[in-house]
């Protein structure tokens, strides 16, 4: 019947193309993350023991594969078998035969990922984890080569870009009032979780520019997203704003594969005809420029429809929180975390405090001791060093050390952290960029805050310094494995 024809979308092939290899790098990024640190932060011997999290619960509540066991092994496994399936996506290899193998393919992804994401506690509390999650679902149902791209899942991932950018808009509105003064990037390069390194340019351009970028961040959130639907090129040029605008984000901080994400999935929006005439190398018909005759076979048309119907569904909650007083941010409806809630930074830390750890192999700690600075490899330490750009990889313990001076340096995990280190724990080690020990067990570690912020051009040129740094205090004096572990008052 000619009315069928409306759900197939030949016109965005090139979109499939994006959203299907792009989605799939990501979760590679994630695995190969999860692979180098979860052992260390999350597994037998971690910070927070998986298996001790698994004992206190009777059952449940969220789906993952160590519910009944978990191994550092068994973790190596999974993410093995995630980087091996999501490197054949990049290739395209299963998008080369029936819709149903890269289905079963990023459904695997999913599934895999999300074991792993339910055991994380807070090392893996993050919004785009959850945002990776629906997206590998999302995609999973965009078909094969074999297809014509469905229209309705191509409607529903522009759906998640909507929520994603509006979502963040509106919880900047509601939130603090530096958003609604135009004062939120006076301080946001500065004090952002983990700083790139372009972010100090950034940081010390003029204030009226920074006016300007939060107009122009309220205009790509708040309005941008609605363009997404319009017809053609509209909808093409809006996804091309949010394009520009995630780059500025990726350039200017580091915010895991955040960013890359929405860049990723706001080509859904875009037209093979758009894309054409930007990059004339990508064919404006693919179907002519292959010559392959495509046709839906009715049961693949009726997974995607039921698949459309049930995503359709679960946008209830997530469009009502939107328009909600008590928008909640980074929130998840149901128990398989699909349509989400997403949403960041509703206020700006206006300054920006680190915590610093040092260790000395002095018997008896004091002032005068030789006290030495462990080195992290993302978060700021060393006040001359540039800061790196790691996005879209995720440095987990870095992200939490950022979390410590907004909530409180007693955290459990942070304690245990500490002990890692009396104890040169070789595993734990390899999480930092430097070990001022060089594998040698410390006596004494303590903890200190200090004041950061950047060097102005005239303090650069007279210090070679990027960072100027006050020390505050010491939230946790000297401490010794012959010491009980514990808050310290």
């Amino acid at each position: 019947m000619d009315w069928l024809s409306w759900f197939d979308a030949p016109e965005y092939e090139f979109a499939r193309q994006v959203l299907q290899r792009g989605v799939a790098a990501l979760y590679l990024v994630a695995f190969l993350s999860t692979l180098n640190q979860f052992p260390a932060l999350l597994g037998e011997r971690g910070l927070l023991p998986v298996p001790e999290f698994l004992a206190g619960f009777t059952r449940m509540r969220r789906p993952t594969l160590f519910r009944w066991r978990y191994s550092d092994r068994l973790l190596r496994g999974v993410c093995a078998a995630g980087l091996v399936v999501s490197a054949l996506l990049v290739a395209g290899i299963p998008q080369m035969g029936p819709p149903w193998v890269p289905l079963i393919a990023f459904l695997a992804l999913w599934l895999l990922y999300m074991s792993i994401v339910n055991v994380g506690q807070t090392f893996y509390g993050f919004g785009w984890e959850m945002l990776l999650l629906e997206a590998g679902f999302t995609v999973a149902f965009l078909g094969s080569n074999q297809t014509e791209p469905p229209r309705t899942i191509l409607i529903l991932i522009v759906w998640l870009v909507f929520r994603l950018e509006f979502g963040a808009g509106m919880i900047k509105i509601r939130g603090g009032r530096e958003w609604r003064d135009l004062t939120a990037l006076y301080y946001h390069h500065e004090t952002q979780p983990m700083p790139g390194p372009l972010s100090r340019q950034a940081h010390l351009l003029p204030k009226p520019l920074h006016r300007i970028e939060v107009v122009g961040n309220h205009i790509a959130q708040l309005v941008v997203p609605f363009l997404l639907f319009a017809p053609q090129p509209v909808a093409s040029v809006a996804a091309a704003v949010v394009v520009v605008t995630q780059l500025w984000l990726v350039a200017s901080g580091n915010f895991a594969w955040l960013n890359w994400m929405a860049i990723v999935l706001a080509f859904a929006a875009i037209s093979d005809p758009v894309a054409h005439a930007v990059i004339p190398a990508i064919p404006a018909d693919w179907d002519a420029a292959t010559g392959m005759q495509r046709a839906t076979p009715p049961w693949w048309l009726a997974i995607t429809l039921a698949a459309s119907l049930l995503l359709l569904a679960l946008s209830y909650w997530p469009l009502r929180n939107l328009f909600s007083r008590r928008q909640l941010m980074n929130a998840s409806f149901n128990r398989w975390q699909l349509v989400n809630a997403y949403g960041a930074f509703g206020s700006v830390t206006k300054q920006r405090i680190e915590i610093v750890v040092e260790g000395t192999l002095d018997e008896d700690p004091g002032d005068s001791s030789d006290w030495r600075e462990y080195g992290f490899k993302g978060k700021p330490g060393d006040v001359r060093r540039i800061p790196r750009q790691w996005a879209p990889y995720h440095l987990r313990l870095d992200w939490l050390m950022w979390f410590l001076p907004l909530r409180s340096v007693h955290e459990e995990w942070f304690y245990a952290f500490l002990a890692k280190l009396l104890a040169a724990d070789r595993q734990m080690l390899r999480l930092l960029r430097r070990d001022p020990f060089d594998g040698a067990a410390p006596r004494w570690v303590r903890v200190r805050s200090f004041h950061y912020r950047f060097a102005s051009r005239k303090e650069f040129r007279g210090t070679g310094n990027r960072w100027v740094r006050t020390l505050l205090h010491e939230p946790i004096p000297p401490t010794s494995l012959r010491r009980p572990q514990g808050r310290q008052r």
